[in-house]
């Protein structure tokens, strides 16, 4: 039992609890919107999904930029850990999207720049996660991905400000011109839910990184067992 496991069950519980109390809140007590309908309560999961796609991105970032400059298995695993999120959150961005976009502009997909720029980020994150899961496990291999980590988090900046510079179709919902959150219990929902989706993000994140420095002590012990010679090589 790692002395940080209450710690972890801890958060787990808390937001399982949020979560319950997050759908709870967008289905039962937050209005429908008067032209989408009840689709429009897909915003309550989309925003929040694109925030932890950012979350994840930033941490690969965070971890590319530590491996390469200290070399740290932990660091490796950050970034591996914080790219994997980001595909799994574009993913369900990329299909709650559709799903609205579908009701209010008649259509699935158009490439508008926040569309394009966001599926890119996605196929960019895909590209490291199949890299890291395909090629070997040396420093060149995690040196080359953190390098694509570094360059996926540059595409993070121009997702959020693609709306400004080259305007395009996507709503700005939560900002005034965009008509803002009317009511007050869209705000509390919106608030639910980054909340409840921010410390799933890091609960995704804590156990991935110990998954992954978890394998990697147990391929150096197979390693050293292999050199002593007390384990035939596989």
């Amino acid at each position: 039992m790692n002395r940080k496991d209450p710690i972890f069950y801890g958060l787990l519980v808390i937001t399982a609890l949020l979560f319950v109390a997050t759908i709870e809140h967008v289905f039962l007590n937050t209005p429908v919107d008067a032209r989408l309908g009840i689709v429009y309560k897909i915003f309550y999961f989309h925003v929040p999904s694109a925030y932890c796609m950012y979350l994840g991105a930033g941490a690969c970032f965070l971890g590319s930029i530590g491996y390469l400059v200290r070399g740290k298995p932990s660091y490796d695993a950050l970034a591996r850990a914080g790219a994997e999120l980001a595909v799994v959150f574009g993913a369900i961005v990329m299909v709650t999207g559709p799903l609205w976009a579908a009701k209010s502009w008649g259509r699935y997909w158009t490439w508008d720049p926040r569309l394009t720029t966001t599926l890119l980020s996605l196929l960019l994150y895909v590209a490291y996660a199949l890299l890291r899961s395909f090629s070997g496990g040396g420093s060149g291999e995690k040196r080359f991905a953190a390098a694509l980590g570094i360059l996926g988090a540059a595409n993070i900046p121009i997702i959020h400000y693609s709306v400004k510079k080259w305007s395009g179709q996507h709503p700005t919902v939560i900002t005034q011109q965009g008509g803002g959150l009317g009511h007050p219990a869209m705000k509390i929902s919106l608030t639910l839910a980054f909340v409840s989706f921010t410390l799933f993000t890091i609960l995704l994140l804590w156990l991935r990184i110990r998954h992954v420095l978890a394998k990697e002590r147990l391929a150096l012990g197979e390693a050293d067992a292999i050199d002593l010679g007390l384990e035939e090589p596989s």
